[in-house]
Parts: C-alpha cells; structure tokens; sequence
C-alpha cells in the first residue's frame, strides 16, 4: 500500500512473521520525464528486497510510460510486473489512472495490446468490478480474456465503494465461471474466518492478496494456515525494526513521526483498549514522547485474540 508497505516495511514483516508467497510494491507512477523516482527506484532495487518474491506495481494510463518502466525493471533483474487498476483514490482516479482507468474499457483494451506487444516481461493485473456498478465488470472480463494475464487479481467493489459496503461476491464468481486467467482474490481480508468466507467455493482461485488485513495484524497468513496467535514480543521487534529503518533513512524526526503514526492506524486493532495508548502516540511531537507512548502500549495493553486469531 501506497506509503506504508516499502522495503522497510517488506524486509521486517519476512523476517518476524514471513509466510507470504509474493510481496507487491506500492505503485511506481511513471511518466514521459523518467521512468521511475528516486523513492520508487530505492523500493525496487534487488539490494533492498534479498531473499523476496517481489512484483512491482505501475500505475497509469499511458503504454509507453508503462513499457518504458517495465524495460527499467527488466534491467534491475524483475520477471513479472503488475498494473494497477484497483487504486480507488480521488487524486489518482482524476486523471484518468487506476481504478479510473476501468471507466474506459475500449481505451484500455489499447493499452493492454500495446504493452502485452511491447514488454517482455510477465504481466498481471489488479482491479476493481468498475467505476460505479457491479455490471460494468462483465465488459471489462471479456477484455481481460483477450490477454495471457500473469494473474489477474480481483477487488470486487467499484470505485465509488472505495472500502464501504461488501464485497460483491457475486461478481466474483461470475469471473471464476468465465475467467480465462489465473485468478487471486483480494478484499475485507482480516480474519481467519474472513478468509475461509471469502473463498468458500472459490475452486479456481489460486491465490488471496492481503492489504489492510495484514497491516493491521502482520501475523495474519499464520493465523490462517496454523491457527496460531500473534506474540506481542514478536509484534515489538517488529515494530522496533521498522522504527530504526525509518529513522535511518528520513531526514528528522516529524517525517519518521509521520510514518509510525501511519502505520499504527492500522496496527492498532491488534490490542484491546488501547484508545489511550493512542491518544498518547498521536500527540507525540518528538521521538522520544513517542518512544514512551509505544513503550507503554506494549507493557500494559494485551494482543485482541478475536481479531488476531
């Protein structure tokens, strides 16, 4: 996810909890003056993600940005790369990019020809059901059937949905009944019973993407495959280790503020009663108020078992 779940985050959670398949980039936004940032290019180099499956996402709606950042990944050593069409952000979805893109099916069936003419390299796509009814999903699958899709993963809500209201299981379905791809589910993933509700006679889904889930408990895949409970010790050193990454690498301490209180958004679900801790870490103005309020969190509140099991 799209600030939050770089080479820092990435290299933390395969080390204290691990069990994921494939680690997906946040989105690199190519355009006709570069390829890809210096912050996108950090989060892509193979120094940075040793010993991980890593598939990078491009988001936009121009092939030849797309072509030429796949060309730029193909150099660094990548063999599959995935587009973005899921992204249901209003700065993004304005221009026409991201789950904006799914309101002009025969614009995107141009697209895909030409990158699928052009790249190399494997190409799987994310998406949503459309931009305002579930309908529109059944013109935008018979063009994904028209492309050797790596993988196409399916987030069935529309973009106006943004994460409201219930996954459209139905939808979903019709694309296992018809789908020519391999097919990954994706969305309202935070349980071990989400996930066995989620793909509950699913027989030609090959894969489940966690976003939100796994941010909010990274133990999730455990919880899942073993039944097993988050350790609050593990869930510290991760945290600790995310903390030093960030320190190292941004410039001062509101910028390493900012990040933490991000991701502590999510991660805070894990604990019971933990609204003060919260109040506390939000106010933090310095490191070391900070320090002290996550201190104070992990010795007095206790992992919420309901929710990360």
């Amino acid at each position: 996810m799209e600030g939050i779940t770089g080479y820092i985050y990435r290299n933390a959670h395969a080390r204290y909890f691990g069990g994921i398949d494939k680690y997906f980039t946040p989105f690199i936004m190519p355009n006709q003056n570069r390829c890809m940032n210096t912050k996108e290019l950090n989060d892509v180099l193979p120094e940075h993600n040793k010993g991980m499956e890593i598939v990078p996402q491009i988001l936009t709606n121009k092939a030849e940005d797309f072509i030429n950042a796949a060309e730029k990944l193909k150099e660094l050593g990548y063999s599959e790369v995935n587009l973005n069409l899921g992204c249901p952000s209003r700065t993004v979805v304005s221009k026409g990019k991201g789950a904006g893109f799914l309101e002009y099916p025969d614009r995107l069936e141009r697209f895909l020809n030409s990158i699928f003419e052009s790249s190399g390299l494997k190409i799987s796509v994310k998406t949503r059901l459309g931009m305002y009814e579930p309908e529109e999903f059944n013109r935008l699958l018979e063009i994904f059937n028209k492309f050797p899709l790596s993988e196409l993963i399916i987030h069935p809500r529309v973009q106006t949905d943004y994460y409201k209201n219930k996954p459209v299981l139905e939808s979903y379905r019709k694309a296992e009944e018809s789908s020519e791809n391999i097919l990954c589910y994706n969305g309202d993933v935070f349980t071990r019973q989400d996930y066995e509700a989620a793909v509950s006679g699913f027989t030609r889904t090959n894969a489940v993407m966690m976003g939100r889930g796994l941010l909010r408990n990274p133990n999730l895949v455990h919880n899942i495959r073993q039944g097993a409970q988050t350790d609050k010790k593990i869930l510290k050193a991760f945290h600790d280790e995310i903390y030093e990454g960030y320190r190292e690498i941004l410039p001062g301490e509101k910028p390493v503020l900012f990040k933490m209180k991000e991701l502590w958004t999510y991660m805070l679900v894990s604990f019971s009663d933990a609204e003060k801790c919260w109040k506390k870490i939000k106010k933090a103005d310095r490191l070391t108020a900070y320090e002290l309020a996550v201190t104070e969190l992990f010795a007095e509140k206790d992992i919420d078992k309901s929710k990360c099991i």
